[in-house]
């Protein structure tokens, strides 16, 4: 048996003193919204209280599906990898990147210096994603859907070329007996799709996992938990989605802070996967196990 915990959306807090210099383009818009709205709804105490809990599962891997920052200002990034660091070691936690972390030109490049082998893998070729990590018989795929964008958009983008190498690895780790968890950040199902905060190319994600197959697609950005589904090779793909790991009770935009566990086994010449979610209610202090299903 193998065990994988996910998490997303950290939003590390609080946000730097920063000066109106800092602030230009996307930037100001982004520091508007945060300090207007988001700073009570996402905070430091939940994030801690959170990962203290997934912690003590002591899950064999550790899926960080993106957003760890929020402005992607050099002093968030950096801290973002002492965050990293302290989460887990890099054979046991990887990161696929989300919007805010390229929320400006450059600032993916930045991330990916800083973080290192968090955001990194096994690849085909010189381009870092997809890239792969393997813990037993998973093979956790790590795609990017983050772009730079115009102010008030927060879309992502999934294009061709990193869907042709997508396509030979989730054939390959197939072919080779691997249960495939593959790691993006904007939702890639048609129901969760919006024209400023969507994802460029989902249909082409989902043509090629129904095209190759894979055993669990898992996402963040939408603050909310969520399970759909992409019809696969015979088969159903599970697509996952989680709640901010750092989302207050009592918020008005998000779920409460939540992780998932998911239990991988071998079955025969299949899998089973069973899903426990984490975290806290609307009301009460306790962080509890609020879902368990079977997904494959």
């Amino acid at each position: 048996m193998i065990t994988l915990a996910h998490i997303s959306d950290i939003h590390l807090s609080p946000m730097p003193d920063v000066g109106w210099r800092d602030l230009l383009g996307k930037r100001l818009t982004g520091y508007l919204n945060w300090r207007l709205k988001r700073h009570g709804e996402l905070n430091s105490e939940t994030l801690a209280g959170l990962v203290a809990h997934m912690q003590a599962q002591n899950a064999d891997f550790t899926a960080v599906t993106g957003d760890l920052v929020n402005l992607a200002m050099k002093f968030e990034v950096e801290r973002a990898g002492e965050w990293l660091s302290a989460l887990g070691p890099t054979d046991k936690v990887a990161v696929c990147p989300g919007n805010h972390d390229a929320y400006v030109p450059g600032a993916l490049e930045s991330a990916q210096d800083i973080w290192g082998d968090y955001m990194r893998g096994e690849t085909l070729d010189d381009q870092v994603f997809p890239f792969v990590r393997r813990v037993g018989e998973l093979a956790i795929i790590s795609c990017s859907s983050a772009v730079p964008t115009r102010p008030f958009l927060a879309i992502g983008r999934f294009d061709e070329k990193q869907a042709e190498r997508l396509g030979r690895i989730l054939k390959v780790m197939g072919e080779a007996g691997y249960f495939r968890t593959v790691l993006i950040h904007h939702p890639p199902n048609a129901e969760l799709q919006h024209p400023s905060f969507g994802l460029k190319g989902h249909k082409l994600f989902r043509q090629i996992i129904a095209e190759h197959g894979a055993e669990l697609v898992l996402h963040g950005h939408t603050h909310r938990s969520s399970i759909h589904s992409i019809p696969g090779q015979g088969k159903e793909v599970p697509v996952v989605g989680v709640a901010a790991a750092s989302a207050a009770q009592g918020g008005t935009l998000d779920d409460p802070a939540r992780y998932n566990l998911f239990r991988i086994e071998r079955a025969g010449e299949g899998w089973t996967c069973t899903m426990r979610e984490y975290g806290f209610q609307r009301l009460g202090t306790d962080i509890v196990m609020r879902l368990q299903m079977r997904i494959c």
